[in-house]
């Protein structure tokens, strides 16, 4: 080991001596994170799959379900699934030059678009929701579902109390409404 690998291991050694370690919640809490950013990965390609014979992307599915039911603005699609509008509004707008969505006027909101699903988005959808189904039913029964109802209760009170806080700040004991922040 050259002298200076040696250094800064004896940095980080000495580093992570001084940091004080976590309580068993919070180690039980940093290994659910790193699961779900790993199942995160493994349901996006998942999606992707099943998104791919109807011509779609995960990210497309997401946008495409987002209107399905009604149109929105570019800006509510993307809070609704915790996206950046940046990223969100490059989707649709291929999704609406593919002719899978259009853009209507918004009569509240002289700017902002609605986006608004079109029949070759729905036929796309319907494609996509049809093997979603297939999966799901025969993963589900694998999982169980006892098992599957738990970890969707574990994870809403980890949504709702991670997001009613800022990384590194307790959680505020009075919650705020959606539109308050």
């Amino acid at each position: 080991m050259t002298r200076s690998v040696a250094k800064r291991q004896d940095a980080v050694n000495k580093s992570a001596a001084r940091s004080p370690s976590r309580t068993p919640a919070g180690d039980a809490l940093s290994e659910l994170v790193v699961q779900v950013f790993r199942l995160d990965g493994l349901l996006a390609a998942t999606g992707d799959s099943l998104a791919e014979p109807a011509g779609q992307t995960s990210a497309r599915w997401r946008v495409l379900a987002t209107v399905e039911d009604g149109p929105s603005t570019v800006a509510q699609v993307a809070r609704s699934w915790g996206l950046a509008r940046q990223s969100v509004q490059r989707v649709a707008d291929v999704l609406v030059e593919e002719g899978y969505c259009s853009y209507e006027e918004n009569p509240e909101h002289r700017r902002a678009q609605l986006l608004r699903i079109t029949t070759r988005g729905h036929r796309a959808l319907r494609t996509i929701q049809a093997a979603q189904r297939a999966w799901a039913d025969a993963l589900g029964e694998e999982i169980g579902e006892a098992d599957l109802r738990k970890a969707n209760a574990v994870l809403g009170r980890a949504f709702r109390a991670i997001s009613g806080q800022e990384p590194g700040r307790s959680p505020d004991p009075v919650r705020r409404e959606s539109g308050d922040r």
